[in-house]
């Protein structure tokens, strides 16, 4: 053992030598460490001794080093890359996020490659490269829901709007910064092993939820924008006097039936998860179900039109059918408020048992395209239709 460390002392001389004519900011010489601590680790005479402490003292600063410019370097890269991004699919997210994630994943498995030889600084390196990652995460996250919330705002509120696919992009990025975050953020030694991960967690669970509630809103913004119109033919209204004698038809509604649906199916392919897709199904659902409801609420004392009648009929029985089609659980569409919108409307107008035959039938052929749709008319009979 004596002779080895004095090889080693021998060996030392040269090395720095070599080391100190290195320029600055080359990671050459990593491979050597590496090379050396895995010799000196798996010596068990050598393990610890005056050389292995030599090594490892030469090569910390660097280390550290290394950590602060990769650090620096992912941030301009984050920064830059948003500033830039056009937000296309790209892996699970877009090009700027799968960029980061391999980056800040690389970093990690290169220190812990290096299988630093003493435990404290070891855990220090793990402390930081872990929140590292939960910062960067946290920043690409805000900087992704900021653009979000810039391009949901876009478009009309008429039924002719359609989902951004650069959209939905943004929210399967932060739904793979949640399922990486786990990994990237996670302590590997210590009591505290989610730490970060959880503090993470929580941000983009916020994150998700806003995404969502920004989807929900700018959808329903287009069934306010259809029953508005449809208030024009309310009693007493000048839609409602010259066409008091008009032949019921369903045009509007039909409209934002083509709506509901191209959304749902937007929303069904391009969304990675399919839970959270099931969670937006289910809160469109209610808000769509409690805005019909509030709109024939304000009407109590008066009569519906005919127009109005068979729009509502139609849109409201297509929506369960279709969302029922989507897994939306019978608990969420049989709802208390979809069970008085079917009672009011009872009240004005023949209505079809909620998810009868009839009624899958017409929805499984919308989605399908490979039937014709019936469409319910307010007297009760049925007339083909060219959904």
């Amino acid at each position: 053992m004596e002779h080895a460390e004095i090889f080693w002392s021998l060996f030392a001389v040269d090395m720095d030598a070599v080391l100190e004519l290195q320029p600055p900011d080359t990671w050459d010489s990593f491979p050597l460490f590496q090379l050396l601590n895995y010799y000196l680790r798996t010596d068990e005479n050598l393990c610890g001794g005056k050389f292995h402490n030599h090594l490892r003292d030469v090569f910390a600063p660097q280390v550290v080093r290394y950590v602060d410019l990769m650090e620096s370097s992912i941030a301009q890269s984050i920064h830059k890359g948003f500033e830039k991004e056009n937000w296309k699919p790209q892996g699970n997210g877009c090009a700027t996020s799968e960029d980061m994630l391999w980056k800040l994943d690389a970093l990690q498995s290169f220190i812990r490659d290096l299988h630093w030889p003493e435990e404290v600084f070891a855990e220090h390196l793990d402390h930081r490269l872990k929140l590292m990652a939960a910062d960067m995460i946290e920043a690409a996250a805000k900087r992704t829901l900021k653009a979000f919330e810039v391009w949901i705002k876009r478009g009309s509120k008429g039924t002719d709007y359609i989902l951004p696919t650069e959209v939905l992009v943004m929210i399967n990025v932060v739904i793979d910064f949640k399922n990486q975050a786990l990994k990237l953020c996670s302590l590997h030694t210590g009591e505290n092993m989610h730490q970060y991960h959880t503090k993470s967690d929580e941000f983009l669970e916020k994150v998700q939820q806003q995404m969502k509630q920004n989807i929900i809103d700018k959808l329903t913004s287009v069934l306010e924008n259809t029953t508005g119109k449809l208030a024009r033919y309310d009693e007493g209204s000048f839609f409602s006097s010259i066409l008091s004698l008009a032949k019921p038809t369903d045009e509007l509604g039909k409209q934002y039936v083509n709506f509901m649906r191209a959304s749902l199916e937007q929303i069904r392919q391009k969304i990675v998860d399919e839970i959270y897709v099931l969670t937006i199904f289910e809160a469109w659902y209610a808000a769509q179900m409690k805005m019909i409801s509030d709109w024939l609420t304000e009407r109590l004392d008066s009569g519906l039109h005919p127009y109005q009648l068979t729009c509502l009929m139609n849109m409201t029985k297509k929506c369960y059918s279709d969302f029922e089609l989507q897994l939306v659980p019978e608990s969420t569409l049989k709802s208390k408020v979809y069970q008085t919108i079917c009672s009011r409307l009872q009240e004005h107008g023949d209505w079809p048992e909620s998810g009868s035959d009839s009624e899958v039938e017409e929805a499984t052929h919308a989605v399908t395209g490979d039937g014709r749709s019936i469409r319910f008319l307010s007297n009760g009979s049925k007339g083909e239709d060219s959904d």
